[in-house]
């Protein structure tokens, strides 16, 4: 019997913070000042044959956490292929030039044409919203032959 007053309570708490967040734009999440995201492999001027291979990626002072989870001090990465940083303040795009890591992954399989190629790193939110301040690595330059 005291199962069944509580459930009417949840509900409405539940409704109520559903409605609330649907009609509210959330705030870019705050970061530890010290957070810094890097590449663990490639490095900067790395010559890659074939054009496959497994990109490594590293997050220091925050926890990697998949998108939708809400822990403060947590994001996930989004590598920036040959393009310039996104807004700040919106989500991180989802195209060929802006990947998204959304399950939490640290390292990936990816796939370049021959050429020269820029590699960035930005971590994004539970909302794939870049963290204030940013957390972005070093801009770094890769030759697929």
């Amino acid at each position: 019997m005291r199962h069944t007053a509580v459930l009417p309570v949840l509900l409405v708490a539940v409704l109520h913070s559903a409605a609330a967040s649907a009609g509210a734009v959330a705030e870019p999440a705050a970061n530890p000042s010290n957070a810094q995201v890097y590449f663990i492999w490639p490095h900067d001027g790395t010559v890659i044959e074939g054009g496959r291979f497994w990109l490594r990626m590293g997050l220091r002072n925050m926890g990697v956490a998949p998108k939708g989870t809400d822990i403060p001090d947590t994001g996930h990465h989004h590598v920036l292929i040959d393009t310039a940083l996104p807004s700040m303040t919106e989500p991180i795009p989802n195209d060929r030039n802006h990947l998204h890591f959304g399950a939490g992954e640290t390292e990936a399989r990816i796939e370049l044409p021959p050429g020269t190629h820029t590699l960035q790193l930005l971590v994004g939110d539970m909302n794939h919203v870049p963290h204030t301040p940013p957390v972005v690595s070093k801009k770094i330059t890769v030759t697929v032959r």
